[in-house]
């Protein structure tokens, strides 16, 4: 096939696939200034949205959940994605299966296997406690994006190389934990985490039926007494997610590698 015409068909299909994509938020932007009757655009439905004090504190509430899944997934995940690389890399595949179990465990049953397990114990038992739940179940549907993420980072790196560097400079598994392998995977972390944090403030069946103050089940209340304050609340979501990506690159972009050099 002519490269040129190749060239043409992905253009093609890209700008069908942003149009199908793009074409229900430019609806859905449409209609979220419409409030107003007789006015062309009104943002009084934006207005409405965050003057609500459930929107705040159900968003307050979402990005504190997320950032706390953000750190517990990144503490379980590099580590053990580290000493499989170092010390394990037969099971590498059987890390991977576990995984991937989240694709296949609908959230629903999830969060019913997770209550009738520890039914009866301190995590049911008090408002804190079913917070803990709700967290521990958002970092098991995290695994398979921060553990690909983090893996494809430790891939590019001499991990072999870097330890036996770090630990000639006098430096324990502590320091080499922290000051070597986190900052070299600080971009891939910063990756997963973002998908981590989409997934939080988007996520609305364990925080439903676990009856937490999310984001998610704010807007699907709302979705059931306003008309136009939901689609609002759909555009100021994609908003901050496009914020959260530019974040990302930022940070990315001045991301550097720091070598067991700068162990001092």
């Amino acid at each position: 096939m002519n490269p040129k015409r190749a060239s043409w068909i992905a253009w093609l299909w890209l700008a069908l696939g942003m149009i199908y994509l793009l074409l229900p938020l430019f609806a859905t932007l449409q209609f979220s200034l419409q409030a107003q009757r007789g006015v062309p655009i009104s943002f009084n439905a934006y207005l409405n949205a965050l003057q609500a004090p459930e929107f705040v504190s159900s968003f307050l509430f979402s990005f504190r959940t997320a950032l706390i899944t953000i750190a517990v997934s990144a503490l379980l995940v590099v580590p053990t994605a580290y000493w499989v690389h170092l010390r394990l890399p037969s099971l590498r595949p059987l890390i991977e299966f576990f995984t991937l179990l989240p694709f296949v465990i609908p959230p629903v049953v999830l969060v019913f296997a997770l209550i009738r397990s520890y039914n009866g114990t301190s995590l049911t038992d008090s408002s804190s406690g079913v917070y803990i739940l709700m967290v521990g179940a958002y970092v098991m549907l995290s695994f398979p994006y921060n553990y690909r993420a983090v893996d494809t980072g430790l891939q590019a790196l001499n991990i072999g190389a870097l330890t036996e560097a770090a630990q000639s400079l006098g430096a324990g598994w502590f320091d080499i934990l922290f000051r070597v392998v986190f900052p070299n995977v600080f971009v891939a972390v910063l990756n997963g985490g973002f998908i981590t944090f989409a997934l939080v403030m988007g996520e609305f069946t364990i925080a439903s039926l676990l009856s937490q103050p999310m984001f998610a089940p704010y807007m699907n209340e709302i979705s059931n007494r306003q008309v136009y304050e939901p689609s609002a609340l759909t555009i100021l979501s994609f908003a901050l997610t496009w914020g959260c990506i530019l974040i990302v690159q930022r940070l990315g972009r001045r991301g550097v590698r720091i070598a067991p050099a700068g162990l001092r």
